[in-house]
């Protein structure tokens, strides 16, 4: 791949265009297949224009937390796999994998969308434990927004493994499912990041590189209509209030469309 240089990312955009002719608020074409992964109890493979990611829900029996005797658990891990990108190595995970996986938890779990509660079988002794896993495919910008689909496609797909009651032991029959996840909403994370002055959506790789700002914004549908539940910032310069709020309006926005396609692709 040719190597651009960010200065003429960003001359591009301040002239009001993008080196692939999309509008600044448009995304690339999104596609979402379920139910890949025949071992996992959800999954979603998302391909957001050339980037790639896979995820995949395991639900099984564990432990509650002490300082949360009577909910269920909930973690995010990401793998960026090194034919993914020539910048991808082996090894104990990036930044940048640690961050992919705390974005996408965010949003997830400040949403609500899940009632942790409803995970609990016995307080303090025994809960359901939901690990997402996401694979990263191929890297071409913008991985925060096609994980977080990805994710939240494999939960809104997943199944729960049946439970096994026998005395005082709890076991899971994987071969059988009874019912899907207690999700009541869909929560989307859209990116929006400012390129020299101006302010894109869906950055592929190379005006990925050119970021001198960016935030993340996570919203979830609610029968009171979109709420925001999550913010993340990140690149090296600071945003003004306008700006800011430019974002916060294309993220709702935009959330919408995002929310609609993974809506459609579970059926919902």
């Amino acid at each position: 791949m040719i190597e651009m240089d960010p200065e003429l990312i960003s001359e591009i955009t301040s002239r009001g265009k993008r080196i692939d002719g999309r509008a600044f608020e448009a995304y690339r074409d999104v596609t979402i297949e379920t139910n890949l992964i025949g071992a996992a109890d959800g999954s979603a493979r998302v391909k957001l224009g050339n980037t790639e990611i896979i995820a995949g829900v395991k639900i099984e029996l564990g432990t509650p937390y002490p300082d949360s005797p009577a909910d269920g658990v909930l973690t995010c891990s990401s793998e960026f796999i090194p034919l993914a990108s020539s910048e991808f190595e082996r090894g104990p995970p990036s930044e940048d994998s640690v961050e992919l996986s705390r974005v996408v938890d965010r949003a997830i779990r400040e949403s609500k969308c899940i009632d942790m509660s409803k995970l609990c079988i016995k307080p303090e002794e025994v809960i359901w434990m939901i690990y997402i896993d996401m694979d990263v495919l191929s890297d071409d910008g913008n991985l925060i927004d096609a994980a977080c689909i990805a994710a939240v496609a494999a939960l809104a797909s997943a199944k729960m493994p049946k439970l096994i009651v026998e005395g005082d032991k709890h076991s899971t029959d994987n071969s059988v499912h009874e019912g899907k996840l207690p999700m009541s909403a869909i929560p989307v994370s859209i990116t929006l990041a400012k390129v020299g002055n101006s302010i894109i959506v869906d950055p592929n790789l190379a005006e990925w590189k050119a970021i001198a700002a960016r935030l993340t914004v996570g919203t979830k549908d609610t029968s009171d209509g979109i709420k925001l539940c999550s913010m993340q910032k990140g690149g090296d310069r600071g945003l003004k209030l306008e700006e800011v709020e430019r974002m916060i309006d294309l993220g709702v926005e935009k959330g919408e469309e995002i929310r609609a396609k993974i809506k459609q692709a579970v059926g919902k």
